[in-house]
């Protein structure tokens, strides 16, 4: 930690509250600006250091009159800190079925999305990325009014579907088919239900996923899924572009930050060196309670709007995953590339909870049987049990979830997995 970071934190320890968070934060961002912009600031904030060890000195606190002077020392700063932008995506982490069973599942589901809606109501600039075709297939089910709703704000361009895939599936364990047919049903899946244009659908979310096959870019890449945005398995690049054995490339965005984040004044330090080190002006922060639903509070919200009005720190939006990985294409040929499997996490999740991993392999292989016989049964007249057959694919892919397959949920977790994989079986051998 270099003398000005030292002193910070220091100040950090001494001093609370609105005023002093804030002065301290637009320190500590023109510091990191200055140190990525040829120290061109480090006279005007160590004018802005001296001016905050007067005032703990002497008074022992922040005031407001401070930080408006700590503010006017740095204003020189303030159009480089406003050229940079983070781009704010709030989300809710839903597991299905992990530490519960599927009516806790749909619960969950149910009231996150009510929560979501109202709060759109009371921000109109506030936007909402959802994951997991599972998840709207439970509203279809169970709430179709709220669904209504939630069309309406996906037509906005408020609400971002950001699935590609059944559920935040595991990359591993699932024959190459089934990750094949994950993206299959998801885009087909919401072209009927919200009329998007599979093209649209470009980005495989899995920030939970607790391992990656080395060939999963190539499946992404023929599936036309071009992003990639996950947390686990891999501690070495922020941005890169993964690359299977063909040489097929997805661009990916590993997030040091992780998934579950509340919003409050650190946010903006990582911002200045991220952007230096990339070439970009803009930056990602993901907030929103998750695991059991919840997504982004009002106190979230309140604070975004809050510190974008802040005069020496980035420019704060409310955005879309799509904005960033646009300014990310950019400069994609630029990124490093990573040519290897992205693993191994929670090692005892490959052989525990035997037979669910047992009863999906027995399902995806029926399948593929029952498909190919039935398909050369159209030739005798035999009619083609579409609906059958992709009702028990969806059965199959729902258990790919990185708690269910995996083996890493409770009793109920494996019970509804293997009623599940009766009911695929029924199908499969009608």
């Amino acid at each position: 930690m270099d003398t000005m970071q030292a002193r910070i934190a220091d100040l950090r320890k001494h001093v609370s509250g609105y005023w002093a968070d804030r002065a301290l934060a637009q320190l500590d961002f023109a510091d990191r600006l200055s140190a990525v912009r040829e120290r061109r600031y480090d006279g005007v904030v160590e004018a802005a250091a001296a001016l905050l060890d007067a005032a703990v000195r002497d008074e022992g606190a922040v005031t407001k009159p401070v930080c408006q002077a700590v503010e006017s020392a740095l204003a020189v700063a303030g159009p480089d800190a406003k050229a940079l932008r983070i781009v704010c995506v709030s989300h809710a982490h839903i597991d299905m079925n992990w530490l519960w069973g599927y009516p806790e599942t749909v619960a969950v589901t149910l009231d996150t999305f009510r929560t979501i809606l109202r709060l759109m109501e009371e921000y109109p600039d506030f936007t909402y990325a959802q994951s997991q075709a599972s998840v709207y297939r439970i509203v279809e089910e169970q709430d179709p009014a709220l669904l209504q709703e939630i069309a309406r704000r996906v037509r906005e361009g408020r609400w971002e579907v950001t699935a590609s895939t059944w559920v935040e599936t595991d990359k591993n364990m699932p024959s190459g088919e089934s990750l094949a047919r994950h993206i299959l049903y998801t885009k087909r899946y919401f072209q009927d239900l919200f009329g998007l244009d599979p093209d649209s659908l470009d980005l495989d979310y899995e920030p939970d996923t607790f391992g990656h096959s080395a060939n999963v870019p190539e499946i992404l890449a023929r599936g036309g899924v071009r992003h990639y945005y996950h947390n686990r398995g891999y501690d070495g690049h922020v941005l890169y572009r993964w690359q299977s054995p063909s040489g097929r490339q997805v661009v990916v965005y590993r997030d040091p930050y992780w998934y579950n984040a509340t919003i409050d004044a650190t946010i903006a330090a990582p911002v200045p060196a991220f952007c230096a080190e990339h070439g970009l002006d803009t930056a990602l922060k993901v907030y929103g309670v998750g695991d059991h639903g919840g997504g982004p509070t009002r106190r979230d919200l309140e604070r975004l709007i809050d510190m974008n009005a802040w005069p020496v720190f980035p420019t704060l939006q409310f955005g879309t995953y799509a904005e960033f990985f646009r300014a990310v294409d950019r400069i994609a040929d630029r990124l490093p590339v990573v040519d290897h499997e992205l693993n191994f996490i929670f090692t005892g999740c490959y052989t525990t909870q035997t037979r669910i991993k047992a009863g999906n392999r027995i399902a995806e292989a029926r399948m593929n049987e029952a498909e190919a016989f039935s398909a050369a049964a159209t030739d005798a007249g035999v009619s083609y049990p579409a609906k059958a057959y992709a009702d028990a694919w969806e059965r199959i892919l729902f258990n790919h979830f990185h708690d269910i397959l995996p083996g890493s949920g409770i009793t109920e977790t494996r019970e509804y997995a293997m009623g599940q994989f009766q009911q695929t079986l029924a199908a499969a051998n009608t």
